[in-house]
């Protein structure tokens, strides 16, 4: 079966051996944020929908899951927000119904979290990662950029109401902008959203592909430790991405693989093989295949030549 939906598996540095589930067309989200590495939002709504057939998706699920894959996390991610869906509920209680030996996780933006109907529909997961960016309203908008009608008070209130009421782990996200989210005030600020909504983790990130906007730059390494310590014990540097590890050998079709990731978001050779646990000769071939074929295209960037889809 050729997948659609499903991506990866990928070598992820916060959830091991992870396969991606993407319930959304291409960049629909909402937020439109400065750092995202998927590039700008073109479709920025507040709808929930069945943006993608939700049997198409449990049928490929059953298809990759029957074979007994070697997997830390299914997780639900990719190139937009996964709760706009509004099958995402039935496709993780398949998963744990079916397959309860695989643990669920979704990576959140956390905008809808106020709906009650989206905190329920993640109640099955094991591991939700939302993102909180900042609490007051003018970084909100400035980072961000949310769909009109949405506060940062309004996801701050979901994000306290969803930890109250669910049973899996949190593991909330704190991406820095320099000049934006680290003055004192706002730290100050996510110090006091962190004590209300007591995760698990708080994981503190800083740019590492490129961005939406040429403008926003990474947080220095001192920076984002000297931020970490502000937020609590448990808060810690989201650290580089995971090699020392290899994905299972049910990975057969690099260069489709590698196409897939690509499509979600920008890459280099590098980041490739330490994702795909693949040799750099083994995606250096497949990436000049997939280039010469029309499908990617190289941009130099300042970390190096990232991969984009065409």
């Amino acid at each position: 079966m050729a997948y659609r939906y499903l991506f990866g598996p990928v070598l992820s540095r916060r959830l091991g051996v992870s396969l991606g589930v993407d319930l959304v067309p291409h960049k629909t989200c909402t937020f439109d944020c400065v750092y995202c590495e998927c590039g700008r939002t073109t479709d920025l709504t507040c709808e929930r929908r069945e943006y993608v057939p939700t049997e198409r998706v449990v049928a490929e699920l059953d298809d990759y899951l029957a074979r007994a894959p070697d997997l830390d996390y299914i997780t639900f991610a990719g190139s937009g927000e996964p709760t706009l869906h509004t099958g995402i509920g039935e496709v993780i209680s398949f998963i744990k119904d079916r397959y309860p030996r695989y643990r669920v996780a979704v990576l959140t933006g956390s905008a809808l979290l106020a709906d009650p109907d989206v905190r329920a529909a993640l109640m099955r997961a094991d591991l939700v990662v939302p993102s909180l960016d900042a609490v007051s309203e003018e970084v909100f908008r400035k980072i961000n950029r949310p769909s009109p009608g949405l506060t940062a008070g309004q996801v701050l209130a979901g994000l306290t109401a969803f930890a109250r009421e669910f049973g899996g782990e949190i593991w909330l996200e704190v991406f820095i902008v320099p000049g934006q989210n680290d003055t004192e005030d706002e730290i100050r600020r996510l110090f006091e959203a962190v004590a209300a909504i007591s995760p698990d983790r708080v994981q503190v990130n800083t740019l590492d592909r490129p961005g939406t906007e040429v403008w926003v730059r990474p947080a220095p390494p001192l920076a984002l430790e000297r931020i970490a310590s502000r937020l609590g014990e448990n808060a810690e540097v989201i650290g580089a991405a995971c090699r020392d590890r290899a994905l299972p050998p049910e990975v057969e079709d690099a260069g489709e693989i590698i196409l897939a990731t690509i499509r979600r978001r920008p890459c280099t050779q590098g980041d490739l093989a330490a994702l795909l646990g693949l040799r750099p000769a083994e995606v250096a071939k497949c990436l000049r295949v997939l280039e010469a074929g029309g499908l990617i295209e190289p941009v130099r960037e300042k970390r190096g030549t990232f991969y984009r889809a065409i």
